[in-house]
């Protein structure tokens, strides 16, 4: 058996030279990105001020409401308190009752739940339907449309009272639901705003391939659009339902004081020779409270929804 060969001395050492080996690299130990480090720190500090700035930005918002409710629940005379009064009274059902009694609100409130909800529900189905059209289809005369529709909103709403309330003579609807639910059953808003919505939420490949399934353009809208829209839907829905609550003007003109709308009845509570602001407060309260209720009812739906639709798309 033949010896092992040694290995050869690189030429550039002296023969008697010792190889040694190459030292080690120590570990350097990576910079801690949990809850305990600098990444983990800073992350917290941000979501302290945003839970802070959030709290704050509710805080003033309900304030108004707040004070509300505490003079409606007291007297006219509370209002000369110094420092006023921030804890309510006991005579908001005396005052809720004071208001039926000067106004039909009763009446108000159902006019008001009519008129809103039916131009709620119109606009959410002629927006998306005039914006699936404007978004996927395709025809002579659609980006001219659009902007003509879009052009309406730079309109004043004050310009059209007059040859609106004329049409209204014409047809007889002066003094009814008529008057105020027909004219506002699209919008131009609803439109672009589902237009936009549709082009980017809803994928072209989809519609195609409803088509080569045989899917006509009226079952693509009713099983494919509908269904992808509802997010949007449902945002223009509760803007809706707000914007027409709180109209007053046009409901001033073309109504009767014995069937009023909501804001018509509250404006009447505060036109009387001395201003009842306890009566008003307590009225506005009363106004207030189915926002609120369909907000707290709809609120979660509508933004699980969006965020839905955020992560399909």
């Amino acid at each position: 058996m033949s010896a092992p060969t040694p290995s050869p001395v690189p030429a550039h050492l002296p023969a008697h030279a010792p190889v040694r080996a190459p030292a080690s690299v120590p570990d350097v130990a990576p910079a801690r990105r949990g809850p305990g480090g600098p990444g983990g720190r800073r992350s917290d500090s941000a979501r302290r001020l945003t839970y802070l700035t959030l709290m704050a930005v509710a805080f003033f918002s309900m304030l108004p409401l707040y004070y509300s409710v505490v003079v409606a629940s007291r007297d006219n005379a509370a209002l000369a308190d110094v420092p006023p009064p921030l804890v309510p009274g006991g005579n908001f059902f005396a005052n809720v009752a004071r208001v039926f009694d000067t106004v039909p609100f009763a009446l108000a409130m159902l006019n008001s739940v009519l008129v809103a909800g039916s131009v709620a529900i119109a606009v959410m189905f002629f927006s998306t339907l005039a914006g699936f059209a404007f978004a996927k289809l395709r025809f002579r005369g659609r980006n001219i449309l659009l902007l003509l529709t879009v052009a309406t909103m730079m309109v004043p709403t004050q310009l059209g009272i007059i040859p609106l309330y004329m049409l209204m003579v014409k047809l007889e609807w002066t003094g009814t639901m008529y008057a105020l639910i027909v004219p506002a059953l699209v919008n131009a808003f609803g439109v672009f705003f589902m237009t936009q919505y549709l082009s980017r939420a809803l994928p072209t490949e989809l519609l195609e391939a409803g088509r080569v399934d045989g899917c006509t353009t009226r079952g693509l809208f009713w099983h494919v659009v509908l269904p992808a829209a509802r997010p949007a839907a449902a945002v223009l829905g509760m803007l809706t339902f707000m914007s027409v609550w709180n109209d007053y003007f046009w409901p001033l003109v073309v109504l009767t004081p014995e069937d009023p709308t909501v804001q018509v009845a509250l404006s009447t509570l505060a036109s009387g020779y001395v201003n009842d602001y306890v009566l008003g407060l307590a009225g506005t309260t009363l106004g207030t409270l189915p926002l609120v209720v369909v907000f707290a009812l709809l609120g979660k739906q509508i933004i699980g929804g969006i965020m839905q639709g955020a992560v399909k798309g």
